[in-house]
C-alpha cells in the first residue's frame, strides 16, 4: 500500500482558501528571518478524497474491536461505547490547557475527584490516584509507595514475592522499583496457598504481588489468609487489578486486606485499549499508605484544587496529571453503568467465559479442570504430534475474521491459549467462535499443512518472524 508521500502530485489540493480580506503581509514581516524555513516543508500534495480513502483503507487492514471479536486473554478487549468518545470530544474538555489555574478548571478537577470516589467505592479503598498512565506504570507507582512505607519505618526490605501465575510485567516493575523479585509456585489447582507462602515469607519480604483472578482465570480463594500472613510480618499485599472485569460488584479488594491495587481504566472501565495508548492506570491504597500517594493530589474544600503539600509523597509520576481524555471516558462509563450495571457486566463476562470453556474443553487440553472467572486457558499440546503448534491455531483463526487469543502465556501452561470473551459479545458471536475453534482442532489432525500456511485471507500472509525481527520492512 502506498504512503501519502508516494500519492503526492504537485498542484493537488484538499482545500481552497477564501479571498484575503485583510492587508497582506509577508511571513518575514511577522516572524524573524532566523526562524523561517529555507526550503518548503515536504508535505504531500493530495486531494481530500485520496486522503480519506488512504486512511480508511489503512483502518481495515488492522483488526480492532469495532471490526470483530477480540478474545485476547488478560487484556480485556471489550467494546467501548461511543458515547464515551462523544463526551470526551466536547470543546470544553479538549480546549483545556494543563497549565491553567485551578480556578479555571473546576469542572475538570471535579470530574477527576468524582472518578476517584467512584473507583474507590468499586474497589473498597478510601484513597485513589489517577496519575499512572497504564497498568505497568500503576505497578511501579504502587511499588514505590511500598518502598516509601518501609523506608519511613526505617527498614530496608529487599524482596517482592510473585506467584508464577501473575502478570508478566510484575517482575519487571519490582526490579525497576529497586526490589529483587522472587517467583513462588502455585499449587496443582493453579492458586497460591498460605502453606506455599509460609515457605517463602521472611523478614526481608517487602510484599507480595498477586494477580486476582490470576492469569489462569482462577480466583485466588485464600486471598484473606494470604493478607493476614503478610501483615504478620508487616509486609504489604499488592494486587494487580488488570482482571477487575471479573470482580466488579462482587469483590472489593480493599475489604480483603489488600494494601495497594492498580486499575487499568483502558481494560475494565471502557476507555479504548491498544494501538499504543494512551492508557490510564489508577492506584488505590489503604489509609496507612495515603501519605505516600503521588502529588499533586485533587482536594475538595470550598473548591477543588491541586495540593502539593505531602512531605512523604513519592512525588510526581507523570507530566501534568496523566491522560485526562482517557479519564473522561471512564467517568462517563461509570456514570452510565452505575454499581448495579458494573455487577451485571461482571456476571456476563464470567458467564461468557464459562460458556466457551464448556464448549471447547473436549477439543483442546484443559490444564486446570475447574470453573473459571472471566477468562480461561486451554492448551494445544495434543496437536504437537501432528506438527501443529498453538501459533498455527492462532494464525488460522485470523482467516475467519477473529483476532487470536493470547498465546504461550501464562508460561506455566505449555502451548497456552488464553481466551477472554468479555461481557460485550453476543451468544451468536461466541457460537461462531466455538464453531471455528472446533473446525481448527479437526484441521490440525486431518490437514496440518493448512494451519502451518495460515492465514490466507488477511492483507498480509504469515511473516517470517525471525527475519522480521532482524530486517523490518513495513512496505509490502
Amino acid at each position: 500500500m502506498e504512503i501519502l508521500k508516494e500519492l503526492s502530485k504537485e498542484g493537488k489540493k484538499g482545500y481552497r482558501l477564501s479571498v484575503l480580506d485583510v492587508p497582506e503581509k509577508r511571513l518575514n514581516q511577522l516572524i524573524p528571518e532566523k526562524f523561517l524555513r529555507k526550503e518548503k516543508p515536504g508535505i504531500p500534495e493530495i486531494s481530500e478524497p485520496e486522503v480519506v480513502r488512504h486512511f480508511v483503507n489503512l483502518s481495515i487492514l488492522n483488526h480492532h474491536v469495532d471490526k470483530g471479536f477480540y478474545p485476547l486473554g488478560s487484556c480485556t478487549m471489550k467494546y467501548n461505547p461511543k458515547i464515551n468518545e462523544e463526551i470526551s470530544r466536547l470543546s470544553s474538555f479538549t480546549n483545556l490547557h494543563p497549565l491553567q489555574d485551578d480556578e479555571t478548571v473546576q469542572g475538570a478537577l471535579q470530574l477527576m475527584y468524582e472518578l476517584q470516589e467512584m473507583l474507590g467505592k468499586v474497589t473498597g479503598f478510601n484513597y485513589v490516584s489517577l496519575q499512572p498512565a497504564a497498568g505497568a506504570h500503576g505497578e511501579l507507582t504502587g511499588l514505590l509507595i511500598m518502598s516509601a512505607y518501609h523506608k519511613k519505618k526505617g527498614r530496608k526490605k529487599s524482596k517482592i514475592l510473585i506467584p508464577d501465575s501473575a502478570h508478566g510485567t510484575n517482575p519487571a516493575s519490582a526490579t525497576r522499583a529497586g526490589f529483587v523479585s522472587v517467583k513462588i509456585p502455585s499449587n496443582e489447582e493453579g492458586i497460591l496457598t498460605p502453606q506455599i507462602l509460609k515457605e517463602h515469607l521472611d523478614d526481608d519480604v517487602a510484599g507480595l504481588m498477586i494477580t486476582n483472578p490470576n492469569t489462569l482465570g482462577i480466583f485466588e480463594e485464600y486471598i484473606k489468609d494470604i493478607s493476614d500472613l503478610l501483615h504478620s510480618k508487616d509486609a504489604l499485599l499488592y494486587m494487580d487489578g488488570a482482571n477487575m472485569n471479573a470482580l466488579m460488584g462482587y469483590f472489593r479488594p480493599g475489604d480483603a486486606g489488600i494494601d495497594i491495587l492498580h486499575l487499568n481504566l483502558h481494560k475494565t472501565f471502557s476507555a479504548p485499549h491498544g494501538g499504543g495508548g494512551p492508557g490510564a492506570g489508577g492506584v488505590c491504597v489503604q489509609d496507612k499508605l495515603e501519605e505516600f500517594l503521588p502529588v499533586p493530589r485533587i482536594v475538595k474544600r470550598e473548591r477543588f484544587y491541586l495540593d502539593w503539600e505531602y512531605p512523604y509523597s513519592i512525588g510526581k509520576v507523570i507530566s501534568f496529571f496523566g491522560n485526562f481524555n482517557v479519564l473522561i471516558k471512564s467517568y462517563v462509563y461509570l456514570k452510565i453503568m452505575g454499581y448495579d450495571g458494573l455487577k451485571e457486566a461482571t456476571e456476563q463476562s464470567v458467564i461468557n467465559a464459562n460458556y466457551l470453556l464448556k464448549k471447547l474443553k473436549d477439543y483442546y487440553d484443559l490444564p486446570y479442570k475447574r470453573r473459571c472467572m472471566h477468562e480461561f486457558v486451554l492448551s494445544g499440546e495434543r496437536f504437537k504430534k501432528f506438527g501443529v503448534k498453538t501459533l498455527d491455531i492462532a494464525k488460522r483463526l485470523l482467516d475467519f475474521g477473529f483476532h487470536a487469543p493470547t498465546v504461550y502465556f501464562p508460561l506455566i501452561v505449555s502451548e497456552a491459549l488464553m481466551i477472554e470473551p468479555t461481557e460485550t459479545e453476543s451468544k451468536d458471536t461466541l457460537d461462531r467462535f466455538v464453531e471455528k475453534m472446533i473446525q481448527i482442532s479437526k484441521e490440525a489432525e486431518t490437514n496440518p499443512e493448512l494451519l502451518k500456511e495460515a492465514p490466507k485471507n488477511t492483507p498480509v500472509r504469515r511473516l517470517n518472524e525471525a527475519q522480521a525481527a532482524r530486517d523490518l520492512n513495513v512496505r509490502w
